[in-house]
């Protein structure tokens, strides 16, 4: 089998790509930590963020596997949108809400499940995301497979509920839902709509989200070297993708104030 060739870097917009953003967080703008509480956002970042928002008028979004709660915690409360947990909650850029409803027993069965499982193999440590139980084996790595093995094992007594695989986390999650949707329901509206998507992310829950920016014409940028991947662009780390969002705010502010220049010219 050939090699697999290298990804490009992603380009910048030029003066008359109307982009729209949709970036995943951890392990894209946020780099991995060994537990998820542990991660926080500089101010530099989310003012990168902020500024990157009003250059796109709006047309920017949050793509994550965390809960909105967690996310508002992280970002101050932000006024873009924002998918959580893999696009079972939604917040559009008007602020109104869409979530998927769990009962109660379900989640609770379903954190007990876990619980056990996590409990079976010391290492593995459990999240509760409320709908959704991640188990996180970032701290012991060679338990992967055998986590992959005892969550398969588990689903069929979890009706509803799917597997889904991520970088040294397994997470049980309610069916029908994933970011490749989120970003469509995204895009249906303002200021997202007729424009181009451009996905950023890098574990395999962001492969949705790539296809769907390569189905609507838009860029895919993978931040790491997981292969294999429908991502068209490539970014090396969570480093490389904040230093490229830096060159695209400045792209942005700058085909602006051309565009406004050459405008001006002509009167």
């Amino acid at each position: 089998m050939s090699a697999q060739l290298p990804l490009p870097a992603p380009p910048v917009p030029g003066v008359d790509d109307r982009w729209a953003l949709f970036l995943d967080v951890d392990g894209t703008l946020l780099d991995f930590v060994d537990h998820p509480d542990q991660v926080c956002v500089h101010s530099r970042l989310r003012e990168l963020i902020e500024d990157l928002y009003g250059a796109l008028d709006g047309a920017l979004a949050l793509v994550s596997g965390r809960s909105l709660d967690d996310l508002d915690d992280l970002f101050g409360h932000p006024p873009w949108a924002m998918a959580g947990l893999h696009g079972l909650e939604l917040r559009g850029a008007d602020g109104r809400y869409r979530g998927v409803h769990i009962g109660a027993s379900r989640r609770s069965l379903v954190r007990d499940i876990a619980g056990t499982v996590a409990a079976a193999l010391p290492g593995v440590m459990m999240e509760d995301k409320g709908m959704a139980v991640a188990l996180h084996c970032r701290t012991s790595p060679q338990l992967f497979e055998r986590l992959r093995e005892q969550v398969q094992g588990v689903l069929p007594s979890l009706a509803g509920y799917e597997m889904q695989p991520g970088n040294m986390v397994i997470e049980l999650k309610p069916e029908g839902m994933d970011k490749g949707s989120a970003v469509a329901a995204l895009m249906s509206a303002w200021p997202f709509r007729e424009r181009q998507p451009v996905y950023v992310g890098d574990d395999l829950t962001d492969e949705h989200g790539f296809a769907m920016a390569n189905l609507e014409g838009g860029l895919s940028i993978r931040v790491g070297s997981r292969e294999p991947s429908l991502a068209r662009y490539s970014l090396s780390d969570p480093a490389a993708a904040r230093a490229w969002l830096f060159r695209v705010l400045h792209a942005l502010k700058h085909g602006a104030l051309s565009h406004a220049h050459s405008s001006g010219g002509k009167h």
